[in-house]
Order: C-alpha cells, then sequence, then structure tokens
C-alpha cells in the first residue's frame, strides 16, 4: 500500500512541475519584431489581438504617408508604387473584416460600406489617366455607398486654375458622378455593380455657385445579364475598418484605398 502511495504522490509531483500541465499553460509569443514573451493562454489572445492594432495602426498611417507625398498615385513613380503597394499587401494581411458584402443590396441589414468614402490611393490606370488631360485636372474622388447605390465622384477643375493664385484666377469646379447599382455575389467579400447614369454638374464658375446650370446626364444603356453573378462588373474588399477600406477591382483592374469621411462636399 505503501508502495502505491509513493507512485501516485509521485506521478502528481511530475505532472505539476511539467511545462505542460494545465496549471501552467504557458506560450511563446513572437511579434513582427521578432521578440518573444511567454503568457497564458487569455493573456497570449489578448497580446496578441493588441500587437495585430498596432500593426494595422501603423500601416495606416505608413499609407497616409506615401499616399499624400505621391499625390493618390498620380504622381507616384514605379518604386514609390511599389512601396505603397506593399504597405497595402501587409493590411490585406491583417484585414479582419469577413462579410463587407452584408446589406449591400439595400435590405434592411445595415452594411458596413455605408458612407462616404474619399480615395487617397490608386492603381487603376483608368483613373490615373484622367490626370493626363489637357484640360482638366483632378481634384477630390469618393466612392459614396448608400445601398443599393454607390456612386462615383470626380470633381474637376481647369489645369490651368491649379498654376495660378485664386486671386488671379477664380476658381471653377465640375462635379462627375457615376451612379451603379450594387448586387451581392456567393463571395462574402465581393460586390457586384450595374452602371446606370453618368452626371456632370458645374458646381463653380469663375468663384461663382453653377448650381442653377443644368446637368449633363445620361442613362447608360442597360445589358441583360449585367448584373449577373457571371458578369465582370465587380470588386472585392480586401481591407474594411471603420476608417479605412482598400478594394480591388476586377475590370479594368486595379486597386483603391479609401478613407471614410462625413461628407463629399465640393
Amino acid at each position: 500500500m505503501m508502495q502505491q502511495y509513493c507512485c501516485i504522490i509521485a506521478l502528481l509531483i511530475v505532472s505539476l512541475t511539467s511545462p505542460t500541465n494545465a496549471f501552467s499553460s504557458l506560450h511563446k509569443i513572437s511579434d513582427r519584431s521578432g521578440k518573444i514573451y511567454s503568457s497564458t493562454t487569455n493573456d497570449a489572445d489578448e497580446q496578441l489581438s493588441v500587437k495585430r492594432k498596432e500593426e494595422q495602426e501603423y500601416f495606416k498611417k505608413r499609407l497616409l504617408e506615401l499616399a499624400a507625398s505621391y499625390d493618390r498615385g498620380f504622381g507616384a513613380s514605379s518604386r514609390a508604387g511599389d512601396e505603397v503597394v506593399s504597405v497595402i499587401d501587409e493590411l490585406e494581411k491583417l484585414n479582419d473584416e469577413t462579410n463587407a458584402a452584408r446589406g449591400i443590396e439595400g435590405n434592411n441589414e445595415l452594411s458596413p460600406l455605408e458612407g462616404s468614402w474619399r480615395m487617397i490611393w490608386t492603381t487603376a490606370q483608368d483613373v490615373l489617366s484622367l490626370n493626363a488631360s489637357p484640360v482638366s485636372t483632378v481634384g477630390a474622388i469618393y466612392q459614396v455607398f448608400s445601398p443599393p447605390v454607390v456612386t462615383n465622384i470626380i470633381d474637376l477643375i481647369p489645369k490651368f486654375q491649379a498654376l495660378l493664385p485664386p486671386s488671379v484666377f477664380p476658381p471653377s469646379l465640375v462635379r462627375a458622378e457615376v451612379t451603379t447599382r450594387a448586387s451581392a455575389r456567393p463571395e462574402p467579400m465581393r460586390v457586384g455593380l450595374n452602371f446606370e447614369a453618368v452626371k456632370l454638374q458645374p458646381v463653380q464658375v469663375l468663384g461663382m455657385d453653377a448650381d442653377v446650370l443644368p446637368p449633363f446626364a445620361v442613362n447608360l444603356p442597360q445589358i441583360p445579364g449585367a448584373d449577373s453573378e457571371s458578369s465582370p462588373g465587380y470588386f472585392d474588399v480586401t481591407y474594411l475598418d471603420d476608417e479605412l477600406l482598400i478594394i480591388r477591382q476586377n475590370a479594368p483592374g486595379g486597386l483603391f484605398a479609401l478613407y471614410k469621411t462625413d461628407n463629399n462636399n465640393p
């Protein structure tokens, strides 16, 4: 009997002093800098969450700095563009959103995309080429989500206006709006788009409000099947939080980074 008790006591001692027992469940965690620390399971999860948030904020700040330095992509060299894309790649790895397309069709579910987003970076050639116009240059660009309607807004100003002070040449501005209707796709991070109308609205002419001037508007012809699941008109959300939205469009290609804004006034 005494031998049995001794064996039980010995087993308990081994169990309690083992690094894998339930009372001393320690984990080694390594952050991006290579620093290693130990923690209990709950503490480890919390520390990893804090570290992930810090990394998100670091790369978001870096993206804003680069976007401001290279005029949203319009003034970026190939090397600068690659640097920004590498930052975006890191952010996409840190994305926590798993169902960005929910509520996009305007049902009772609130869409996480709803609101106004101002473009801070793009690689899309159909947008970058707008700045090559000899007549106008590109001002602010927005994407406004009011499910199921998504409106792309581009402010255009005369080219020579950017070269002269307002006292010499009063400002003028024309706003272009492209209206699309969004639809859900089987993929939870994908949003389908069906283009519906284009409008050009004068906002200012030589410093005077031009809201009274009629807009030039065209309803686009509807192609059968354009809103089907196989339609090429869509974008994928690759990063989304309360401040930043990153999307990659299918056709004609390119990515967009946009920051949430309270309004889209010109």
